[in-house]
């Protein structure tokens, strides 16, 4: 039986040379890096180290990276972060309703504490207009958070647009982008979107799960959630995790190598499962944007009278591994907040999968994982 990974925006396989750092690290780099000693200086080199590796991608300087421990505190202190210490000049929030719950349940507690928030709408396929984002913009709106690429159906947002039009309106309101998905998948392209915060996790790029980063761009002013020993600038106190950090920056650097490469690979794989799919016959709809645009990673299709979980279980009884969705929602019984945002009918939510590649897939897995999709698709419809 074979064994296919598609699952890679849950989550990847870390490389063999981030785990291999990462137990040379916990052997013998073990001191705490806020010691004076040999072995804490040792550890916060490799931590320095990490944050040359990561600040690469986003352009930046080193000084402009926190270390955490993935995408969701990020987002929790960008979000919060900003709120809090900017809430003299203003109340008013603004975010999309296709963001990740690490996103949207920041704004849902902000509005029981004194905010207000506006959600924007999407098209069918996931994307905001900047007409609207203009168009909700007040003077008092202190924080916008848009993310580059949707965990779910893979549409990628119009940043730069989306800059223009914050920049334009109200300049001094703070430009929060959730890049989870994107980072050192596609550029980052900070400057020219004027973002002033950005987000990134490790285990979406074959580093290890808890550790991740925010970008906060020089002169942007955050409030810190947690108070402790004054570690990763006094945003994040807390001894660091070196093992983890050293992987992360390791996995940053190996992704980048011949990203676009890599990239070209992912969309090789995503149009030719889509295109296999195609031959088979069996009947399915399309999730979000176009399947030659959007994310190379990420395709999201409904397979219509089948319930996802059933087809989720007999794909994996083939081998092949996929998702209902994004794994914060995955165990439970509510329908996606993505698929609801874009209008779909409650028999295309229930039936959506997400399939998503990367550079360890091969060729012949994606064949034989569209030819596995449609024999588990033909033998449930025979049952029901």
């Amino acid at each position: 039986m074979p064994d296919i990974y598609l699952d890679n925006s849950a989550t990847t396989r870390p490389y063999p040379e981030v785990i291999e750092l990462m137990s040379r690290v916990q052997r013998d780099i073990y001191g705490n890096p806020s010691s004076m000693h040999v072995k804490g200086l040792e550890a916060e080199k490799i931590i320095e180290k990490a944050r040359r590796q990561v600040s690469a991608l986003f352009g930046g300087r080193e000084s402009e990276i926190i270390f955490s421990s993935g995408g969701t505190e990020a987002n929790n202190l960008a979000i919060k972060g900003a709120a809090f210490r900017h809430r003299r000049r203003g109340t008013h929030l603004i975010t999309c309703m296709t963001e990740h719950p690490s996103v949207l349940n920041c704004y849902r507690f902000l509005e029981k504490n004194g905010f207000t928030v506006s959600y924007l709408p999407v098209t069918k396929q996931g994307v905001v207009s900047p007409g609207e984002l203009e168009k909700t913009i007040r003077k008092d709106t202190i924080l916008v958070s848009i993310m580059h690429v949707n965990n779910e159906i893979g549409t990628i947002q119009p940043l730069e647009e989306i800059g223009r039009v914050i920049r334009g309106k109200n300049p001094g309101a703070l430009f929060h982008v959730d890049t989870v998905q994107s980072f050192a998948r596609l550029p980052l392209r900070l400057k020219e979107w004027q973002t002033d915060i950005a987000v990134c996790s490790a285990h979406k790029v074959h580093g290890p799960r808890g550790a991740g980063c925010i970008w906060i761009k020089e002169g942007t002013l955050l409030q810190p959630l947690m108070h402790g020993g004054g570690q990763e600038s006094g945003m994040r106190p807390g001894t660091e995790n070196a093992a983890a950090i050293a992987g992360f920056g390791l996995a940053a650097e190996l992704s980048t190598e011949n990203m676009r490469q890599k990239a070209d690979h992912t969309w090789k794989l995503k149009l030719a499962f889509y295109r296999e799919l195609q031959k088979s016959g069996v009947d399915y709809y399309l999730n979000g944007p176009p399947h030659e645009e959007g994310a190379p990673h990420i395709l999201n299709l409904s397979f219509p009278g089948l319930k996802a979980e059933l087809m989720l279980h007999s794909l994996e009884e083939r081998g092949v591994y996929v998702s209902a969705g994004s794994a914060c929602h995955s165990r439970r019984p509510d329908p996606s907040h993505v698929l609801k945002a874009i209008g779909l009918s409650r028999e295309r939510l229930e039936s959506a999968l997400r399939f998503s590649f990367s550079a360890f897939n091969t060729e012949n897995e994606i064949a034989l994982a569209a030819k596995e999709t449609a024999a588990a698709v033909r033998e449930l419809r025979a049952i029901i």
